[in-house]
């Protein structure tokens, strides 16, 4: 094995241990990404700040894509926090499914992410609007915060992500583009993978909440965050104002979702009619403006540094070597081209990446062998996520921050949830496959 290589390796493993002792993945990315450059014999100044392909102008790119989402789904989040709508709809989903089943809590938060992420609204958002929503319902009920990570990824970074037919998200976009399938690409595949992971996920929510409770673990189990601020309000909300929001936001990406920056046309809207909704609760709308822009840039900050970390750690030599080693593990072309693209996503810590990167650099040799590109599609993506919960992961390290979970205590019911699922979905995926393709 080459010192290129080696490099690769150790900076992989290197910013996975920066990362679970609490450092930043700002300062971790850059520092690690040394690593790299020096094994590899890349130019520090031009890889790391160069005008192309380097480190600085794929987090900028990324901003540049993302971060009007982030700021946007940052402010509606905390409109509807500090607006006592978030409190509201948890009391009302309380009422309905009453306080004696935490079971039942998980479940609905399952539901309304996979609803909001099947609706095509991005998963950071989803973040933003499901952490003010379920901090209230774990209180009430005692439940671990610890837990929350299960129904959040089981409803918005599961089925609905990689699996369901038509679902709009950029992993089920991206092969599109190059193989000429369309959303719904082997839909039967799809449908029984969503029901194995559904399953999957379902009695592993079941299994850790009856072992946290017969284990007395209760809601603020030394939460990393700091605790509840707006959940004290001068004037009730009813149901329909508090969910309306929502409801204008999801209607507005479903009947216009061919117009561009359609998403961000959605929130400006959201935020308007929240500010109105909710004038009477929020008394200073200026601080609610300000708190809500400053909470995004740290997330959106941490998940460009996540994507430029693997964006020049692909574009080294030494990448080359353990490209063509993934190829060959296996000789059954779906289970090597599965096995390339849930590596590649753990190491650049991103599944749409991955995705992206098996398209320009794998797909055409698969397709050469004349495999059904609608197969090719789902496994690309339904492998994407095999191993995208990893400490560098841009969702993971926004999702950690905002929901005040460290890397050590939210990581454990994510990698479960997602990348076990994952694996175990495209297993029983691929054994179907070889019976119908």
């Amino acid at each position: 094995m080459s010192i290129s290589t080696i490099g690769i390796i150790l900076a992989i493993f290197a910013i996975i241990y920066f990362t679970a002792k609490g450092l930043n993945i700002i300062i971790a990315a850059p520092l690690t990404i040394l690593i790299v450059i020096l094994t590899n014999e890349m130019n520090i100044f031009e890889t790391l700040l160069g005008k192309e392909k380097s480190y600085i102008v794929a987090l900028c790119n990324f901003l540049i894509n993302n971060f009007s989402i982030f700021i946007l789904g940052s402010i509606l989040a905390n409109y509807m926090e500090r607006g006592g709508a978030t409190s509201t709809i948890a009391n009302y989903i309380l009422e309905k499914i009453g306080k004696d089943s935490p079971f039942k809590v998980l479940l609905s938060i399952t539901i309304i992410s996979s609803i909001l992420t099947y609706g095509g609204i991005s998963i950071f958002i989803v973040i933003f609007a499901i952490i003010p929503l379920a901090r209230p319902l774990f209180k009430e009920l005692n439940i671990n915060w610890e837990l929350f990570p299960i129904p959040v990824f089981l409803g918005a970074s599961t089925y609905t992500m990689t699996m369901l037919p038509a679902t709009p998200s950029i992993h089920n976009t991206i092969p599109t583009k190059i193989l000429g399938t369309n959303l719904t690409a082997a839909p039967l595949l799809s449908i029984i993978g969503s029901f194995a992971i559904l399953i999957f996920g379902l009695l592993y929510m079941k299994i850790t909440l009856n072992k946290s409770i017969a284990n007395n673990e209760y809601f603020n189990m030394q939460l990393d965050n700091k605790e509840d601020k707006f959940t004290n309000v001068n004037y009730k909300l009813n149901i329909g104002t508090s969910i309306l929001p929502i409801i204008v936001l999801i209607i507005i990406i479903f009947i216009f979702k061919d117009v561009k920056n359609i998403v961000l046309i959605a929130l400006t809207i959201a935020i308007f009619l929240s500010a109105f909704l909710f004038r009477k609760n929020i008394t200073n709308q200026q601080d609610t403006l300000n708190s809500g822009t400053i909470s995004s840039v740290i997330p959106a900050f941490a998940t460009s540094s996540s994507v430029a970390f693997g964006t020049v750690l692909t574009s080294a030599s030494g990448f080359e070597l353990i490209k063509n080693g993934i190829s060959s593990i296996s000789n059954s072309p779906l289970i090597s081209l599965a096995l390339v693209t849930a590596l590649l996503s753990a190491i650049t810590g991103s599944s749409s990446g991955a995705i992206g990167i098996s398209m320009n650099s794998f797909i055409p040799q698969y397709m050469a062998l004349g495999i059904d590109p609608e197969l090719l599609h789902r496994v690309v993506v339904v492998a994407s996520a095999c191993l995208t919960v990893v400490p560098q992961s841009g969702v993971m390290i926004t999702f950690n921050t905002l929901a005040g979970l460290s890397i050590k205590r939210g990581f454990k019911h994510s990698f479960w949830i997602v990348n076990i699922g994952h694996i175990f979905a495209l297993i029983i995926m691929l054994i179907v496959a070889s019976f119908i393709y």
